[in-house]
């Protein structure tokens, strides 16, 4: 008996001629509702070249103007989203290396942000920081960068950490015990033995995570405190009239962003589980057949 079978009997000829009929009635449903949308966008003349040439036309006056300023968005979502990745994972990275004690304060700081929306975290961190006169520009970087990667690094370093545990606690446990045998402190076995190898096996799993932190840089076009991609998306929508337009090219950057970086971490798993594979076959083959 399958493992399929055991959660669910398979469906008989007549539950397949019922979700056979219920998926055309479904998809049909759905077209008719595409197609009464599309009909409505074209009668307000929402398909024209006034709308998008700005966007799709190079001889339009302002499709070079609007793609280097959607280029400068995009430029300034990833810096958010890199920026973000790296300090989460330097902090989830902490986490492990520093004794009980020592890291209390940092996850009681890391845990409370956490329990909090991500936009509402970046709007306490803009409002703190104006509160007490600190001047994050001085940072460097686009006016808000920081306040936005402060944001995101306090909400997705638990996240990491995670990441990163389990990536630890996937390794076999005679690594760490290799390294303490050889005289090395519990600190030196996990940062010289035990996070190279994890970090290989948590690879995709973070690559994952950089798509959920590309997508929550677009909230601090709520709060208007950073031009990334979406708030650079806005402007050009008010100034073209052409929101519709507009924010459907800048959506599917970002998909196509996203998809990439998810079709990354899909060969990446792949690639490391052939390799894994690979090297437990060839050290199976060696015990079977000792060398002379």
């Amino acid at each position: 008996m399958s493992a399929d079978a055991v959660l669910y009997d398979v469906p008989g000829p007549r539950a397949r001629r019922r979700a056979l009929i219920g998926t055309v009635i479904a998809s049909l449903a759905i077209l008719g509702l595409l197609a009464v949308v599309f009909k409505r966008l074209n009668d307000q003349g929402q398909f024209s070249m006034e709308l998008w040439g700005p966007l799709v036309d190079p001889s339009n006056e302002n499709f070079e103007l609007v793609w280097e300023l959607l280029g400068k968005g995009l430029l300034a979502t990833l810096t958010a989203a890199v920026l973000a990745i790296v300090f989460s994972l330097v902090i989830g990275t902490a986490r492990m290396l520093l004794g009980r004690l020592e890291r209390m304060p940092l996850i009681v700081v890391i845990e409370l942000f956490r329990g909090l929306p991500v936009v509402v975290t970046i709007f306490y961190v803009y409002t703190l920081s104006q509160a007490l006169n600190v001047d994050l520009g001085a940072l460097g970087g686009q006016e808000g960068l920081w306040y936005v990667v402060i944001g995101l690094t306090l909400y997705n370093s638990v996240i990491i950490a995670e990441i990163v545990r389990a990536g630890v606690a996937s390794l076999p446990r005679g690594q760490g015990e290799a390294g303490l045998a050889i005289g090395m402190t519990p600190r030196q076995a996990m940062r010289s033995v035990l996070l190279p190898q994890a970090f290989r096996t948590m690879l995709p799993a973070l690559i994952s995570q950089l798509v959920v932190v590309l997508k929550d840089t677009s909230l601090a076009a709520l709060l208007g405190i950073y031009i990334e991609l979406l708030r650079r998306g806005n402007i050009i929508a008010l100034n073209l009239d052409n929101p519709i337009q507009t924010l459907f090219v800048v959506g599917l950057i970002f998909i196509l962003i996203n998809y990439s970086l998810s079709r990354l971490a899909t060969w990446l798993e792949r690639r490391l589980s052939r390799s894994r594979g690979g090297k437990a076959a060839m050290q199976e083959v060696e015990q079977a057949v000792p060398l002379t």
